[in-house]
């Protein structure tokens, strides 16, 4: 975390220990029942640390593209919730109706409900969306590049 407890990125317990050693950070969270060791001492095993000094980080901006889009919509169809096959990319308002390349206007779909739903609006089709596209932050691709989220990171990945 940034010095002002915003989620930057996920590093190793690694990386972590020697941010601490050198005092760079400092700790916020950490495992109880496990420890780093070394020849002399046993150090808390780090799962949260704070950065001391703030860095300035530019702005994380989420490249669109079909796996981002995937990756965001957790590879299930938007239109039945099915993972286990194929999946393309689906435009909520047709091209042909002026719809964009946007994260708001793309969705993945299986390939038999982007057939269904055609050159169509999901009104038109009725077939409507599990839950409507948004753009990702850099917040939401660290919680699907974790997989699993420790209880201890989500009051500062704002999931409570």
């Amino acid at each position: 975390m940034n010095q002002n407890y915003e989620a930057m990125s996920i590093c190793n317990v690694q990386r972590a220990v020697v941010l601490l050693f050198l005092g760079k950070a400092e700790l916020i969270s950490h495992k109880e029942t496990r420890k780093v060791r070394s020849v002399r001492s046993a150090l808390p095993f780090p799962t949260i640390v704070r950065l001391r000094v703030y860095i300035k980080v530019p702005y994380k901006k989420i490249v669109l593209s079909r796996k981002n889009i995937l990756r965001r919509d957790g590879h299930k169809c938007q239109y039945c919730q099915r993972g286990d096959m194929p999946l393309t990319i689906d435009h909520i308002v047709p091209k042909s109706k002026g719809g964009d390349d946007t994260w708001e206007n793309l969705v993945a779909a299986c390939v038999k409900c982007n057939n269904k739903k055609g050159d169509r609006s999901p009104e038109e089709s009725r077939m409507p969306l599990f839950k409507k596209p948004n753009r990702p932050s850099h917040i939401t691709f660290m919680k699907h590049f974790v997989g699993r989220v420790d209880e201890d990171w989500k009051p500062y990945l704002y999931m409570n």
